[in-house]
């Protein structure tokens, strides 16, 4: 019998990671629209960039079939997760974040690394 208390992951839209990642891209996108045009092919393209790399990693690796390539591109998308917080940071010292912007930032970031690092761990659990 199927346990109907948690549903089953068919694809890679199945997964919260991903979905948060969606999340954060989305975001990523208003905020950085509003940076200056200077910035259109510096941190605004940086920071699209490396947000796009987290689902986009993510998918990729649940595609690829095996635990320990999954685990391997989970590794990545929160490596781009990590360059995002940086490129973010640094957007706040300049003064292109703040306030309930940033703050809204942050929290999305942080709820996808901890999800990241509890999903990384449930792969490497199940390889052995």
């Amino acid at each position: 019998m199927e346990n109907t208390s948690s549903p089953r992951i068919r694809t890679y839209r199945d997964l919260v990671a991903w979905q948060l990642g969606m999340e954060l891209v989305e975001r990523v996108y208003r905020t950085t629209g509003s940076f200056p045009e200077a910035e259109k092919f510096g941190l605004t393209s940086q920071m699209r960039r490396s947000s796009v790399s987290v689902p986009a990693n993510i998918a990729e690796g649940f595609g690829r079939g095996r635990k320990a390539e999954f685990r391997r591109f989970l590794e990545i998308g929160r490596g781009s997760l990590f360059e995002l917080q940086t490129h973010a940071e640094l957007a706040r010292r300049l003064g292109l974040i703040k306030g309930q912007s940033l703050k809204e930032l942050r929290e999305l970031m942080q709820r996808l690394d901890a999800v990241l690092a509890g999903l990384m761990g449930s792969v490497r659990a199940r390889e052995s």
